[in-house]
């Protein structure tokens, strides 16, 4: 069985929702798609919990409706020391390890959860987040997101945005985020913003849930020339499982399947661009509302066993799925 690191899941809001109205829904068992029932039969070392932050429903405070998602992670993983442990480092994913245990990182999905305030940055470090996204799909202090516009039919279509860049705020928090050793996520980060990112940082980061553009022309997607250069600086992009980001979709069509061979099309093409180190496994579990292929935690071998028949080696596979973002971890943390 190989060893699953997944960068990206939103399980803790779900379970926040839940809790909030009253579930009894935990982190153990739920039906979601992620367990800890489900990533033991996974196979999972490790798994990034996101405290996804959505600026509309968090109204003016931000960073207080956070901290709820932080006591939701908190409260859940303390609960089951037996089978996973919060980890803040390389050494601390090492011991779990050894102790046949699974490990928790705390990551925040939306920097706008700071509120343009480095001292809200350093509270989150010390709480233990070690990767934060300087955006979701709301511009922020710190930066923007590619477009959204209306189409003439009324649907909604995503333009990338090469015009706007990070913030005088959002250039202070990548600073400090380099020195603090939390790791950078230009996952929803516009184009020219992660041009910004390149350019004003020296060691490695990720785009933990982006899939290729040049094979879905999404802008959440990661181009040819991004993908190159996150590679040369030794970062991972990790694979998303939604559709909407593995395949074209019709306008108006139901959701549809994320299917196995369209993740092995985007490895294949991250592959020949950026070589096997720049790829990494960011599911989205529990934020993505599609029906996937491997539908949910428990799940994941199937993906390895594709990739063997596909002709992946097992050092290729390792790399994928655990490898690479070990990598950038023990570099970081």
């Amino acid at each position: 069985m190989v060893r699953v690191i997944d960068m990206h899941c939103d399980t803790i809001a779900e379970l926040y929702y839940n809790h909030r109205d009253g579930g009894k829904q935990s982190v153990l068992d739920s039906p979601l798609h992620v367990s800890l029932e489900k990533m033991e039969k996974g196979g999972y070392g490790l798994q990034n919990f996101a405290l996804f932050t959505h600026l509309e429903r968090a109204g003016d405070r931000p960073f207080e409706y956070c901290m709820k998602l932080a006591d939701t992670f908190f409260t859940e993983i303390k609960a089951h020391p037996d089978k996973i442990g919060i980890v803040t480092n390389y050494q601390e994913i090492e011991e779990n390890w050894k102790s046949h245990k699974m490990s928790a990182l705390l990551t925040v999905e939306e920097g706008g959860v700071c509120q343009g305030e480095l001292a809200f940055l350093r509270i989150l470090y010390q709480l233990g987040v070690r990767m934060m996204t300087l955006t979701w799909n709301f511009q922020n202090e710190l930066g923007w997101p590619n477009r959204k516009e209306q189409t003439s039919s009324g649907g909604i279509s995503y333009v990338p945005d090469t015009l706007h860049g990070l913030t005088e705020t959002g250039f202070a928090f990548v600073e400090e985020m380099e020195r603090l050793g939390m790791i950078i996520d230009i996952s929803h980060l516009n184009d020219k913003g992660i041009w910004d990112v390149f350019q004003h940082t020296t060691k490695p980061f990720v785009a933990s849930h982006s899939n290729c553009r040049k094979l879905t022309p999404h802008p959440r997607n990661l181009t040819d020339e991004m993908i190159r250069k996150l590679a040369e600086r030794g970062g991972v992009a990790g694979l998303n499982f939604c559709s909407a980001f593995l395949k074209e979709e019709e306008p108006d069509t139901p959701e549809i399947m994320s299917g196995i061979q369209d993740m092995i099309r985007h490895i294949k093409h991250m592959k020949q661009v950026g070589g096997i180190g720049v790829i990494g496994l960011g599911t989205d579990f529990d934020g993505i509302e599609n029906p996937v292929e491997i539908s949910d935690a428990s799940k994941m071998q199937k993906l390895a066993q594709a990739l063997e028949q596909e002709g992946f080696t097992s050092g290729e596979i390792d790399a994928v799925f655990h490898d690479n973002v070990l990598r950038v971890y023990k570099e970081i943390l």
